[in-house]
C-alpha cells in the first residue's frame, strides 16, 4: 500500500506530469469556453421585423410587425427587440424599412419630432418659396431635390409683346411636392404628381416672387429651367433680370412699412411715397 502511495506522489510531483496535466486542464477550459461562446451566439432570440416595405414618414401599425427567431449574434445593440417600442412610431425622413428587415432605434421617431427635411435645409437669412409647377414644366417630372434650376419669367408688356427672361439663377431645389404637400420622390410605392418646387431665397427676392403672383392679368408666369438651360417657350422680346424686376415693381404696390407680410402687396402703379423695391 505504502509503495502505491509513494509511486503516486512521485508521479504527481514529476515536472513532466504536472505539465501534461496543466495542458489538459487548459485545453479543457478552452474547449468549454469556446463551446459556451458559440452556444450563446447561436442561441435563437425573437426579434420584431417588418412584414412589408415601409416608406418614409409612415406610421407603424401592428400589421406591419411580426416576430422571427434569429441567432443572437446577428442582433446588434441598436436593434429594437419588442414591438411596443415600434408600433405608434414613424419612419424617419428619407428612411425606408425593407420587408423582413429588423427595426433600428435610429430610424424611428415620434410624430412630433417628424421634421420636413426641405424646410430644415433652408439657409439662415432665407425664406422658403413654393413655385407652382406641372409635370410638363418639370420636364416630365425630371427635376429632383438637390438639382439646380434657373427661374424664368414670361410677361406681356404694355405694347402686348411677350417678354421672356431669367429672373433667378442657380437655385437649389429643396423639395418637389404634390398638391397634398407630400414629397413626390419620397414614397417609391406610389406615383405622385408634382405641384410645387420648394427652394430658399433672400427676403427681398421672396417679396419679388410674391408680387409676381398678383400679375396674372399681365400674363406673368414663372417656370423652372435646368440650370444653364434654355427657356422652352418663345417670346417677342428677350429681356434681362433688371427689366423683369422693373416690370414687376411698376405693376405692384406694397402698402406697408415692413415687407414681412406679402398680403399687403396689391396690383397698381407705385408712387414715390409707397414703392417698395428690390435691388
Amino acid at each position: 500500500m505504502n509503495n502505491i502511495i509513494v509511486s503516486l506522489k512521485k508521479f504527481i510531483t514529476n515536472k513532466n506530469t504536472v505539465t501534461v496535466i496543466g495542458v489538459i486542464v487548459i485545453l479543457g477550459l478552452l474547449y468549454w469556453g469556446y463551446n459556451s461562446t458559440i452556444e450563446s451566439q447561436v442561441q435563437p432570440v425573437r426579434i420584431p421585423v417588418a412584414t412589408q416595405t415601409i416608406q418614409p414618414r409612415t406610421l407603424i401599425t401592428d400589421d406591419m410587425v411580426t416576430y422571427i427567431e434569429v441567432p443572437s449574434v446577428s442582433v446588434s445593440s441598436n436593434v429594437l427587440r419588442t414591438s411596443n417600442l415600434i408600433v405608434g412610431k414613424y419612419t424617419d425622413i428619407n428612411t425606408v424599412v425593407p420587408d423582413g428587415s429588423m427595426f433600428y432605434n435610429d430610424v424611428l421617431i415620434d410624430e412630433e419630432d417628424l421634421p420636413d427635411s426641405a424646410f430644415t435645409a433652408v439657409k439662415d437669412g432665407e425664406r422658403p418659396y413654393s413655385l407652382d409647377v406641372t409635370v410638363a414644366s418639370t420636364y416630365g417630372n425630371s427635376i429632383f431635390p438637390g438639382n439646380k434650376i434657373d427661374v424664368y419669367m414670361k410677361a406681356v408688356d404694355e405694347n402686348g409683346l411677350v417678354m421672356i427672361g431669367r429672373l433667378l439663377a442657380k437655385v437649389d431645389v429643396l423639395a418637389v411636392k404634390d398638391s397634398s404637400g407630400n414629397n413626390v420622390f419620397e414614397d417609391t410605392s406610389t406615383e405622385r404628381t408634382p405641384a410645387t418646387l420648394l427652394f430658399g431665397v433672400p427676403e427681398d427676392v421672396f417679396i419679388l416672387l410674391k408680387k409676381t403672383e398678383y400679375l396674372v392679368t399681365q400674363g406673368v408666369e414663372l417656370f423652372p429651367v435646368p440650370y444653364g438651360g434654355t427657356a422652352p417657350v418663345e417670346g417677342d422680346l428677350t429681356v434681362d433680370r433688371e427689366e423683369l424686376v422693373d416690370f414687376i415693381e411698376s405693376n405692384t404696390v406694397t402698402f406697408s412699412d415692413s415687407t414681412d407680410d406679402p398680403s399687403d402687396i396689391v396690383p397698381g402703379q407705385p408712387t414715390e411715397e409707397n414703392e417698395t423695391g428690390v435691388e
